[in-house]
């Protein structure tokens, strides 16, 4: 397995075990909304790096676009959920526009992954 697949599988697990931490501590410590919404990104992308990494290992997915597109989603997903987090357990954000930047990126790397399906090896 490539070292990019090891970290990505290993952000994977991270972001899915920081999505459960974040749902408990929406229902138990803080009554602040975008705590939820932070574990819910977190959750729902999670498994969508392991299943792009699946996609990537039996060859339906472009590579070079399936590994760019799954580090944005990593990276836009980082953002978004950790600002949210930031600004509900510190009262400030990441930094200026990180949430709305990690959203950007999550959107534009969904795209990619939909274009490296499109464009992905040729099977009979």
């Amino acid at each position: 397995m490539a070292i990019l697949e090891r970290i990505l599988l290993g952000l994977a697990g991270l972001i899915g075990a920081s999505g459960v931490a974040l749902a408990a501590a929406a229902a138990h410590l803080s009554s602040t909304p975008s705590l939820a919404s932070a574990a819910l990104m977190a959750l729902v992308h999670a498994p969508a790096l392991l299943g792009g990494l699946a996609a990537l290992r039996v060859g339906i997915l472009s590579k070079r676009l399936g590994y760019v597109g799954l580090i944005g989603i990593a990276l836009g997903v980082l953002l978004f959920s950790g600002d949210l987090a930031m600004r509900a357990f510190l009262s400030a954000p990441l930094f200026p526009m990180a949430a709305p930047s990690g959203g950007t990126i999550l959107i534009v790397s969904w795209i990619i992954l939909a274009v490296a399906g499109f464009f992905g090896p040729k099977t009979r």
